[in-house]
């Protein structure tokens, strides 16, 4: 299975414990520009991933090679919504994305205990509603929330 998530946090024990298995990834993908950057918190978040689980950090730009190179046993994470979008629009195709953790910050506003969205991902996630379903949950146990209504 190919699984798309948006996690500000990326990789975290929701990630480790739920989301793999779930998937039953061989690949976790990071896609985030500053993340492929730096070495250094490529190392400490490499600590965390199973060893039977492949683990790339790579641009988001980079990201539509490195899924044909990985396949469709993947969990790929973004840090937000923009960089969703940003995928999306350089031709990944995402049929399904999960948004699990968005933190609250001033300016955003609160839609689930676990996602607060700022203008701008309302507007990224609006974008994207024409071409993929948008999965609101945590962890795989939890019910799908619909947030239709918060995006208008």
């Amino acid at each position: 299975m190919l699984w798309f998530r948006v996690d500000n946090r990326l990789v975290h024990g929701q990630v480790i414990e739920g989301w793999l298995p779930y998937v039953a990834a061989r690949h976790l993908i990071v896609a985030n520009d500053a993340m492929s950057a730096d070495l250094l918190q490529q190392q400490i978040v490499s600590l965390a991933v199973p060893e039977q689980v492949a683990i790339h950090f790579v641009p988001v730009d980079a990201l539509l090679e490195t899924l044909a190179c990985c396949g469709e046993s993947s969990l790929v994470l973004f840090a937000d919504c923009q960089d969703a979008r940003r995928a999306l629009e350089s031709g990944v195709a995402i049929r399904a994305l999960n948004i699990g953790n968005l933190h609250y910050a001033p300016g955003k506003i609160q839609i689930f205990p676990h996602v607060a969205l700022s203008e701008q991902d309302r507007e990224d996630l609006r974008a994207m509603q024409q071409q993929v379903e948008l999965d609101f949950r945590c962890v795989p146990s939890d019910k799908i929330r619909d947030a239709y209504e918060q995006l208008l």
